[in-house]
């Protein structure tokens, strides 16, 4: 009997992840890896930060794929599926397969009118991190737009290295994506104890080689304008196979991460799935979601029971000399609860968000990774806390929980 073959389109974390994960519970048939960079597959989170600032030249994933028995096909990119051939279409011609995996990632959000114009810079991909790089050796001057989570490692590493530093952001506070303004006031000083410029509430009009107009008409000269104001799913070469994409672009999968049309799962930035723990469809750009995500197609891919995808989502980054982790996800009517103030000097502090009842659903920390860890397993566990007792930070997280 012939052996079954699984293609991955996609050869960052998510796609080589799920070749481990295939591998390592039980797949003997072929397994075709196709990436679309040239490079060797590596890691994303360091770009900005080891990569950026010179002490990296790469990241390269921990994984020998030729001791697994993975074909490795690089700089050759998904372009249209066929599921109904079950054939993976490529620019270098098609591929027949009988499990396909979406591992696509996500390409950076730019904005209009900045393709290609000399100086203006993304940060999603190793060749991005390297065109920048120069500048910030030099010493040269940085305009970030955005202060989301890539302008804020950029901006750190670019300060650290020397150059000088200008945030804009179009929202009136920082991280304004992910978390509310009582929640990130205290970190607007980050910019300042580090030297770089924060203008929030400054919406970008213009953007030009060497130039960023906001729209109350100032202009600030930069030697490289990194633009950090997003990412989107890559899956626009889906369009017409039958598989359904949601609203924001990603694959609408199934709890088990398949794709909606026979022989296809997705995985990782390109995928979205339903959250029983929230209620709601999720999009989750973060490493931790890559290697969950894998898992559990694979196991879905080789039948094995109980392959559903409902992790507590987790991210962490390393700005401003802090270490900032969050997991969950929060929702406005949820109550706030603070430990420790950084308005009263506190370094480290944390929050966390809990429902009416006291089970938790979100927790960020900075520079208190126990928090995270206990607050995470707490939110997986659905156990209820006491929010004053949470609300005391000398007190474990684990030891706050209702009566």
């Amino acid at each position: 009997m012939t052996k079954r073959s699984a293609v991955i389109a996609g050869a960052g974390l998510a796609g080589v992840q799920t070749a481990v994960e295939l591998r390592g519970q039980g797949w003997d048939g072929a397994v075709t890896l196709v990436g679309a960079e040239p490079h060797a597959p590596y890691d994303r989170p360091p770009l900005s930060k080891a990569v950026l600032l010179g002490t990296a030249d790469g990241a390269p994933l921990d994984v020998d794929l030729a001791a697994l028995g993975v074909d490795v096909r690089l700089g050759r990119t998904a372009t249209a599926l066929r599921p109904d051939d079950r054939v993976l279409d490529t620019d270098a011609g098609p591929l027949e397969y009988d499990e396909l995996v979406i591992a696509t990632g996500a390409d950076a959000v730019t904005l209009p009118g900045t393709t290609g114009v000399p100086g203006v810079h993304v940060l999603r991909t190793l060749d991005d991190a390297r065109a920048l790089r120069p500048v910030l050796e030099a010493g040269g001057s940085v305009v970030a737009v955005g202060a989301g989570w890539i302008g804020a490692e950029a901006a750190t590493a670019a300060a650290r290295a020397g150059s000088p530093v200008t945030v804009v952001e179009a929202a009136p506070h920082v991280l304004a994506g992910a978390l509310p303004p009582e929640v990130t006031a205290p970190m607007r000083a980050w910019y300042e104890e580090a030297g770089v410029t924060l203008r929030t509430g400054a919406p970008v009009t213009g953007v030009r080689g060497g130039e960023v107009e906001l729209a109350d008409g100032t202009v600030l000269g930069a030697d490289a304008v990194l633009v950090g104001v997003g990412s989107r799913p890559a899956t626009g070469w889906l369009r017409g196979s039958g598989v359904p994409l949601a609203a924001d672009g990603s694959v609408a999968a199934d709890a088990a991460l398949r794709a909606g049309v026979p022989g296809v799962h997705a995985v990782g930035d390109c995928a979205s799935f339903p959250s029983a723990r929230y209620g709601r469809r999720l999009l989750v750009h973060h490493w931790d979601n890559a290697l969950n995500g894998a898992r559990t197609a694979a196991a879905d891919i080789l039948g094995l029971p109980d392959a559903v995808h409902d992790p507590v989502p987790y991210f962490w980054s390393e700005q401003f000399d802090r270490y900032v982790q969050y997991a969950g996800r929060h929702d406005p009517a949820d109550t706030l609860v603070r430990r420790g103030d950084p308005a009263a000097g506190d370094r480290a502090w944390s929050v966390l968000w809990l429902r009416a009842d006291g089970t938790p659903t979100a927790v960020l920390a900075v520079d208190r990774p126990r928090d995270l860890a206990q607050g995470r397993r707490l939110i997986a566990r659905g156990t209820r806390l006491d929010p004053l007792r949470a609300a005391d930070p000398g007190l474990a997280l684990n030891k706050a929980t209702a009566d």
